[in-house]
């Protein structure tokens, strides 16, 4: 007997889940189980993935529901992990809660390289796993090093295709191939949500829809800077023509976001329409059919544009590049890509037109050498490649892509002037800059 468990934390997950199994991606299993996370700050006020609007449609993929929040209560499920000594207790413990007896067990799990993924690829020593990924987040490197023992077990990721023609850099360290979700059934599986949020606002015409995403809630940004950023995507839709604008916050974002908003919008004489409800931005898409998509670096942006043909602008990209602190960031690749293909708001002619401002090569070639200088120690051989785009692509616009500080401590081209790079590479000036370190922190102590 083989029993298949799929962890999933978002309704955009879980339907991509659905598209897959649809797609007979999975073979039979003698049972499926669903497992639900909530990994919300507060998961006592945030509704999980089996309570939003539309999940009933995608239940009947699945024998079974059950809550990962429950089994681990009161842990987080994005803190808690079991002890090395602990794991065999853990196992033998959910195969008697979840009924699994001596079933074989096979994972199917989105974020690896984080809680509560890497728990439960960890509980199940030796027990298979696939990794699904939704977002933008897979074109990036594995953003940290995972155990050879969980890491060697994947077998292959599972994308959509958000970018046509890019190809996933998540888990090739391991040699994981990448397998695409058929963006037709993905679609199909989006429409069957199409009707499930309930009663929406009515809001006439084809509005500009604008995606809140709290970003205070990462540090990236402070709460105010945050609704300045909302402020300006509703001022720039405005500068484009729009008099109707819908306003999507993200479901944990405080509400008096919304209300600076409205202040604005009044004082445009913009019609302001704020939804108040949990769905789906693809949703909107269908039950909307909104003339423009605004955001910051949303995967919603990419779904808009390239599974519905939906016109869309970013905002406020250059500005997280700069903000985005460690250089390992993992949103580092999602914000770069939006950055890279998308166009600015103020940029009318490239929204209009909705020309992408780079080839897939060519964004290839950049997220090549951003994710090599994000991981280095994780896929060494990206080096060559780093170095080749670094050497002659770097100018006034590309440098926003990179950190000089981080190029330096790489020994990467750009990290100082041309007469003196010879200097990273110099071991005798290496010794001597580490020797003088030795005393200055001798000195201190």
């Amino acid at each position: 007997m083989t029993t298949r468990i799929f962890l999933a934390s978002t309704l955009y997950g879980t339907a991509t889940l659905a598209a897959a199994l649809d797609a007979g991606l999975f073979a039979p299993a003698d049972r499926t189980i669903l497992l639900v996370a909530n990994n919300a700050a507060t998961p006592e006020t945030t509704p999980a993935v089996d309570e939003m609007p539309g999940f009933e449609r995608l239940r009947g993929r699945f024998d079974d529901v059950l809550s990962w929040n429950e089994t681990i209560f009161p842990f987080h499920p994005g803190g808690w992990s079991p002890r090395a000594d602990d794991l065999l207790l853990w196992e033998r413990h959910l195969r008697l809660l979840w009924r699994l007896g001596d079933d074989d067990v096979e994972l199917a799990v989105e974020s690896i390289q984080v809680n509560p993924a890497m728990a439960i690829a960890r509980i199940f020593t030796g027990a298979p796993v696939d990794v699904y990924a939704d977002g933008l987040m897979s074109y990036g490197p594995t953003r940290s090093k995972l155990d050879p023992l969980v890491g060697t077990r994947v077998r292959r990721l599972l994308h959509l295709d958000l970018v046509p023609g890019l190809t996933p850099l998540l888990l090739t360290e391991f040699g994981v191939a990448p397998e695409v979700v058929p963006t037709e059934i993905f679609v199909k599986v989006l429409t069957e949500l199409g009707d499930t949020a309930g009663a929406l606002p009515t809001v006439d015409g084809e509005p500009a829809l604008v995606l809140g995403q709290y970003l205070s809630a990462l540090d990236i940004l402070t709460a105010e800077e945050e609704e300045d950023l909302h402020v300006t995507m509703v001022r720039g839709a405005f500068a484009l023509g729009h008099r109707r604008i819908v306003f999507k916050p993200h479901p944990t974002a405080p509400a008096r976001w919304s209300r600076v908003l409205e202040k604005e919008a009044e004082r445009l004489g913009v019609e302001l329409t704020v939804l108040d409800k949990p769905v789906l931005a693809e949703v909107l898409y269908q039950r909307m059919r909104p003339a423009l998509v605004v955001g910051c670096f949303s995967t919603a942006l990419l779904t808009a544009s390239t599974l519905y043909g939906i016109p869309v602008a970013r905002v406020g990209t250059a500005r997280l590049l700069d903000r985005l602190t460690p250089y390992q960031n993992s949103n580092r690749v999602p914000v770069t890509i939006v950055d890279a293909l998308l166009p600015e708001l103020t940029d009318t002619a490239r929204v209009e037109s909705q020309e992408p401002g780079l080839s897939v090569a060519e964004l290839t070639d950049l997220l090549r050498a951003v994710g090599f200088a994000m991981q280095a120690k994780i896929y060494p051989g990206l080096r060559p490649a780093a170095e080749r785009y670094l050497s002659t692509r770097l100018d006034e616009h590309t440098w926003r892509y990179f950190k000089r500080r981080r190029l330096t401590s790489l020994a990467l081209p750009g990290a100082v002037p041309t007469q003196l790079a010879f200097i990273p590479r110099n071991a005798a000036v290496r010794k001597v800059a580490k020797r003088a370190r030795s005393i200055k922190r001798a000195a201190l102590g």
